[in-house]
């Protein structure tokens, strides 16, 4: 069973603006404009995989290239997103896939106005969680359905880690994430469950499923509910800097945890 007090001390102690670097989440706090944040969380999020070093450096490489990116966005064509982008890779994506996915993205912001609105678009009152809004969604910035390595698949079938991630960005408001999409209940979330965080769920006891998958992540997620209902992402950002940031010790917190 979850111990709620040595998760609360852990989010006592991590979950604080000084423990964000390494993380793409740190771009969104130089883009104040929420209209521009989104579009912000969208692509370092997206671009989120791999080793964290080369994520940071390659989302830089792609805001520095857009100034405002809300304006740039709107006002950018096929041809020109090709040449600026020229050459751009990241792992698995290249120029020709982000200039697809930013093409795609002006379309929805064409039609809905904003990302927010495209993603509320596919939501329920009635829905338990974000997963039906979010396979709606997948399928606003994919249209065409095409394979694209920045977009996971519509079915939902994989963790979606990478959007899920963004959505806690924009959902929940603390002194990590900063927030904007204050209509949607951070209670809907899904945890963007990623390897690491598969191995600490494993751990915690939140799931016994090998494969980490939506329904890990959905059984992870509903673990978290049976302490903080209301949030139940709350605690992924102090979790999964164990291990990750030089100043943490995973073994010792799972010693903890056991001996509590």
């Amino acid at each position: 069973m979850l111990k709620k007090e040595l998760l609360e001390s852990l989010y006592s102690r991590y979950n604080k603006y000084e423990y964000i670097h390494p993380d793409p989440l740190e771009f969104l706090y130089n883009y104040p404009d929420l209209m521009d944040r989104e579009i912000v969380g969208l692509i370092a999020a997206s671009l989120a995989y791999g080793r964290v070093t080369q994520i940071l450096k390659d989302v830089s490489f792609v805001l520095d290239k857009m100034g405002k990116p809300y304006e740039f966005v709107m006002n950018s064509d096929r041809e020109s997103l090709k040449k600026r982008f020229e050459g751009f890779v990241h792992r698995y994506t290249d120029a020709k896939e982000l200039t697809e996915f930013l093409m795609n993205l002006k379309s929805l912001l064409q039609k809905f106005g904003s990302i927010h609105d495209a993603f509320k678009s596919g939501m329920k009152v009635e829905d338990e969680n974000v997963i039906p809004a979010l396979s709606n969604f997948i399928r606003l910035i994919v249209p065409d359905g095409r394979k694209n390595t920045l977009v996971p698949s519509a079915e939902c079938k994989s963790p979606c880690k990478r959007l899920n991630l963004f959505l806690r960005w924009m959902v929940r408001h603390d002194e990590v994430d900063p927030g904007g999409w204050d209509d949607i209940s951070p209670s809907k979330l899904i945890v963007p469950l990623d390897t690491h965080m598969h191995h600490i769920s494993l751990v915690l006891g939140l799931t016994s499923r090998k494969q980490a998958d939506m329904k890990a992540a959905y059984e992870i997620t509903q673990g978290f509910k049976m302490i903080s209902p209301e949030d139940p992402v709350k605690y992924d950002f102090c979790l999964t800097r164990l291990g990750i940031r030089d100043d943490t010790d995973m073994d010792a917190f799972f010693k903890e945890y056991k001996d509590a």
